[in-house]
């Protein structure tokens, strides 16, 4: 009785086989995440990612204040937006720094550049109107700011495109949430 003959699949292009994965694996281990495979440039992806570490806290910052300043008849409301915004930016940046300690860079949080790096501008606001108004701008900066990022990336980074994108999302829904507040605003 003869042995059956091993089975050597045949990978389509660009898939490796087992062995090959392997022998990867444990070339450069000590780079942890970043493989052979990435090829992002990854100084430029790190850098992309302080200057939207440093837009994330300057926005904090921003709606922290103006949670604490708004006043009038509709501050309540507004105030639980500004809030819940300040609360989901940093959570964003908490998903930049882990992906920048990920791809063997260090997170930037140096207060004395913060504003200096970040895309958004720090805006006070006169009245609650100004501050949602301003809140608005700083969003859509945001946006702009993060696709570009994103197809910067492309194909080259899919866990950093992925993240990009989850904040891009969340983006999004501030500005339209602070548009309609606009849009619906007495004594326009």
């Amino acid at each position: 009785m003869s042995k059956p003959a091993k089975h050597h699949p045949v990978y389509p292009a660009g898939i490796s086989d087992r062995q090959t994965l392997r022998e990867n694996a444990r070339r450069n281990v000590e780079d942890g995440a970043i493989t052979d495979s990435y090829s992002a440039d990854r100084k430029a992806v790190i850098h992309l990612l302080n200057d939207a570490l440093a837009t994330e806290y300057v926005c904090v910052l921003r709606y922290y204040r103006h949670f604490f300043m708004a006043k009038g008849m509709l501050a309540d409301a507004v105030k639980a937006e500004f809030l819940e915004h300040a609360q989901q930016e940093q959570a964003h940046a908490g998903k930049l720094a882990e992906r920048i300690v990920q791809l063997g860079g260090e997170p930037d949080f140096n207060p004395d550049t913060l504003s200096a790096r970040s895309h958004a501008e720090y805006k006070e606001g006169s009245d609650l109107r100004d501050m949602v108004r301003e809140n608005l701008v700083a969003e859509r900066i945001a946006i702009d700011s993060y696709r570009e990022m994103i197809n910067f990336v492309g194909d080259k980074d899919t866990t950093t495109k992925r993240i990009l994108e989850e904040i891009l999302a969340q983006e999004e829904e501030h500005a339209d949430e602070f548009a309609d507040l606009l849009d619906g605003w007495i004594g326009k």
